[in-house]
């Protein structure tokens, strides 16, 4: 979903974040582009440098968020999303609780199913443990600032822009971004 929302939304106003991992690179993907591949031993040394702002283990491999790369990011206006399990969540939201975290459910365990089996990447064991994985993740969703159920992609998508628009009109946002027309409106 995220994919498809940044092929709408421009490079200048939204970006998704390229985590670290220790897992294996699988076909197709590109180290820089859709993780920074990294050794167990170089994570651990990041992770005792405070590197991350979010790191966890999944399936024997570590994932990991760069506090550089997102606060150079945020610091130019643009907006990031995270693609995080339940676990980096909870530690985006201590160390910036001005972040948003929306869940995304599946439709239904069988649609899950299907989707994971649809990937073929995987053998019949990791997708019982990705399927149990999951039913532990979705326990988590209240957690969460919003929550969009992906049974139809385009309303879901849909809802996700949705969500972007109205955080960008808060008034926080709206005030920094309208300073100088507010400034001049109520200039005597």
């Amino acid at each position: 979903m995220i994919h498809a929302l940044l092929k709408t939304q421009p490079l200048y106003d939204t970006q998704v974040s390229v985590s670290h991992t220790t897992r294996g690179m699988r076909p197709g993907e590109q180290h820089g582009e859709h993780y920074y591949f990294v050794s167990h031993d170089d994570f651990r040394s990041m992770i005792q440098e405070d590197a991350f702002l979010e790191h966890a283990e999944v399936f024997g491999n570590y994932y990991g968020t760069s506090r550089k790369a997102i606060e150079q990011v945020l610091s130019t206006g643009v907006d990031v999303f995270l693609d995080i399990d339940w676990q980096g969540a909870q530690q985006i939201r201590q160390k910036m609780p001005q972040a948003r975290s929306i869940f995304v459910l599946p439709p239904s365990k069988d649609e899950l199913d299907r989707r994971l089996r649809g990937r073929g990447q995987d053998s019949e064991e990791v997708i019982a443990k990705r399927m149990a994985q999951a039913v532990a993740e979705m326990s988590h969703f209240a957690e969460y600032d919003y929550l969009i159920v992906n049974d139809d992609f385009d309303l879901a998508l849909s809802d996700l822009k949705t969500i972007i628009r109205a955080e960008r009109l808060r008034m926080g946002r709206q005030k920094s971004r309208h300073d100088a027309l507010i400034s001049k409106l109520l200039a005597d």
